[in-house]
């Protein structure tokens, strides 16, 4: 592997002769959707998962910086051993192999959630945002992410570009949500396959690098309207009509009920358009195509959410009309 793999060896000599790590056995642990890969490291007794984050294309600083404001009671992230910046490692506690997404089943949804929520709760209340040095979810941010899902999704995969000025429209439309909303610490991947099941009452927390400030409904409808997972919409309105009171309660939002849903539906959309857009990136430009089975569930989101609100009645119809069929054709 590691002839075919320069990378690979390249980790392996940093493992052994600069750490001095006695190496029994390693293999793949798992890749993302970007171009970081992970491995997990078997060493007398002990396993450690390494980075590999190409520093020409991946920021281990910001990994690194997320990391240490994460170190809070009630949130629980992986340890960094040693890092190697020059050349693109870490060496990170092991969190075992089990995701959210492995395990989650309707017997044990609650308990899951509650502890993903809980850690969630945690994050937004612990984690001062004054003087935080890390990027805003500002509006420059929101357009650019919008515009994945017309570039990558309608135009090219499907050749049906969104008709102006609907699209214009329907981004102002939830970038104004997104920006009215209270700030507050965001993971921006909190989902079952970042959630880490570790057999206690807090879920290790990986792939956070992406942090910024931003929209206080924004992990949650990452967590509850799921990309990778689905669940009944009472469920979603328990869990969040539930957190939203531990916030209220805490003084950490000021806002009514119908408003705080308002924003996390319109939050969601705005995520789920995001990620459709990337999963038909990730199938043309980078060949990985089983992300494109994650999109019916997302676009059943988008569209569940477009038909509730007048303001996007235009932009279902649209949705119904043509891009389903176009995607069904396709796929």
């Amino acid at each position: 592997m590691t002839n075919e793999d320069p990378r690979a060896a390249l980790m392996l000599d940093w493992l052994s002769n600069d750490l001095s790590l006695a190496i029994d056995r390693f293999e793949p642990a798992s890749s993302d959707a970007s171009f970081r890969r992970y491995f997990r490291i078997y060493s007398q007794g002990t396993t450690y998962i390494v980075m590999d984050a190409p520093p020409d294309k991946e920021n281990l600083e910001a990994f690194i910086k997320v990391a240490k404001l994460l170190s809070v009671p009630g949130i629980h992230v992986p340890t960094i051993f040693q890092s190697n910046l020059t050349h693109g490692f870490l060496l990170l506690e092991d969190f075992g192999k089990v995701c959210y997404l492995d395990c989650l089943k309707p017997s044990n949804a609650e308990r899951l959630y509650q502890y993903a929520l809980d850690s969630l709760f945690q994050q937004q209340t612990l984690i001062a945002i004054n003087n935080l040095e890390i990027p805003h979810y500002d509006r420059s941010l929101l357009i650019r992410e919008l515009g994945i899902f017309e570039e990558w999704f309608t135009s090219r995969f499907l050749n049906t570009p969104i008709p102006e000025p609907l699209g214009t429209d329907v981004n102002e439309f939830l970038i104004t949500s997104a920006l009215e909303q209270p700030l507050t610490f965001v993971h921006r991947d909190y989902h079952s396959r970042n959630l880490m099941d570790l057999g206690d009452d807090k879920p290790g927390i990986i792939d956070f690098q992406d942090a910024v400030i931003g929209p206080i409904t924004y992990d949650l409808v990452s967590l509850l309207k799921d990309c990778y997972i689905s669940w009944p919409k009472a469920q979603i309105d328990l869990w969040r009509n539930g957190y939203f009171q531990r916030l209220l309660q805490q003084g950490t939002i000021d806002c009514s009920q119908a408003q705080f849903k308002r924003w996390f539906d319109l939050m969601g959309l705005q995520r789920h358009l995001k990620a459709i857009g990337i999963f038909a990136r990730l199938h043309l430009r980078d060949g990985k195509s089983a992300y494109l089975n994650d999109i019916p569930r997302t676009i059943n989101y988008v569209i569940e959410t477009s038909i509730h609100y007048p303001e996007l009645s235009e932009f279902a119809g649209f949705l119904n009309r043509q891009i389903l069929p176009a995607f069904r054709r396709k796929t």
